[in-house]
């Protein structure tokens, strides 16, 4: 019995490894064609990273891009027969230097903007700006006539 339950465990597996598709697990070549078309379905990701399950959009076009790939047309032939079909809108360009260095400028431009915030209201304060420092508390008087009678007995 337990050997029939590990050949079926066995078969069950293999059956679901047979059973996925371009669509599910798709290669490396269809991936990298997938990243330079916007999925249809109203997601904002690309073909090749939909998570939405059961896509009606991606899932085959990721399979067409599979044929078009094994009937040996290029990147560039695909992209250009699926623009023919859907239009532009389907056209992710690749981003642009002005897309890497934005990012990183506004960072930039932020942290200099919290230094100078912080170096102008962080100023410490000279201790004469506030004046002389003057105690008129009749209390202390008796403290200071006690120091100087201790201070005039070292001197001695």
């Amino acid at each position: 019995m337990r050997r029939f339950k590990s050949s079926l465990l066995v078969a069950l597996f293999a059956a679901a490894a047979l059973g996925q598709t371009v669509s599910e697990k798709p290669p490396a070549d269809v991936r990298r064609v997938g990243a330079r078309m916007q999925c249809q379905c109203g997601c904002k990701d690309s073909v090749s990273t939909c998570n939405m399950l059961e896509c009606s959009f991606s899932k085959p076009a990721k399979e067409r891009i599979a044929k078009m790939q094994t009937a040996g047309y290029s990147d560039t032939q695909i992209v250009e027969g699926f623009i023919r079909d859907y239009g532009q809108k389907i056209y992710l360009a690749p981003p642009s230097a002005f897309g890497w260095i934005v990012p990183y400028a506004s960072l930039g431009v932020g942290l200099a903007v919290i230094w100078a915030f912080v170096k102008k209201y962080r100023k410490p304060r000279v201790m004469t700006e506030l004046g002389p420092m003057e105690i008129d508390d009749p209390a202390l008087d008796k403290y200071k006539e006690q120091i100087e009678e201790d201070l005039k007995k070292l001197d001695r």
